[in-house]
């Protein structure tokens, strides 16, 4: 009987939790505008950057391995595009990682472009992001271009396919993304509840 509950407990854990995030992050085709604020307390809204040829949005971590190999891609990613008319917006949503924290991280490894918190995973929530990194590329208009990894190794030397790098260079020379969706890997968001 104990076996029998938990297997139920744990099919119930799985339907309401992954399978609720996987269906609206596969239905999103349009983000809902959001303010966050970044590590100094100034809030940023998508609106604002509404005349941005992309928005990248990237959920990042200062606790998470697989983010973390990721910071130098990702510094040479924002460099590499900022001049271009491409935002890039730092997310983080783990619940355990300070702003203080987030802060230091950040300077550390040289990433330049804006972080945001997102206090209770809200934003997290409403995107059904799951993974650090995980990339949503918008435009002006707030449709979702593309979403889901970076490239497609963890680690640098076992790159084949660079797909955020791929979609920018689409949008930039307004054609469409012909890889919209990947899958995105790493560790999963800590979220309240």
């Amino acid at each position: 009987m104990r076996k029998i509950l938990l297997i139920l407990f744990t099919a119930f854990i799985v339907f309401n939790c992954g399978d609720h995030r996987q269906a609206s992050a596969e239905d999103l085709k349009k983000a809902e505008n959001f303010s966050l604020n970044d590590l100094e307390g100034k809030a940023h809204s998508l609106e604002q950057y509404k005349d941005a040829k992309a928005v990248v949005l990237i959920w990042v971590s200062t606790q998470c391995p697989v983010s973390n190999d990721y910071n130098t891609r990702v510094a040479a990613l924002y460099e590499q595009y900022k001049e271009k008319g491409v935002v890039f917006l730092g997310i983080n949503s783990n619940k355990e990682e300070s702003i203080e924290e987030i802060a230091a991280h950040a300077d550390e490894n040289n990433l330049r472009f804006t972080i945001l918190k997102d206090p209770g995973n809200v934003i997290a929530d409403k995107f059904a992001a799951s993974f650090t990194p995980e990339v949503y590329v918008l435009n002006g208009g707030l449709d979702l271009l593309y979403h889901g990894r970076i490239d497609d190794s963890r680690r640098e030397s076992g790159i084949t396919r660079r797909d955020l790098s791929a979609a920018l260079d689409e949008i930039l020379d307004e054609k469409k993304v012909s890889v919209s969706k990947t899958k995105a890997f790493g560790c999963t968001i800590k979220r309240v509840n």
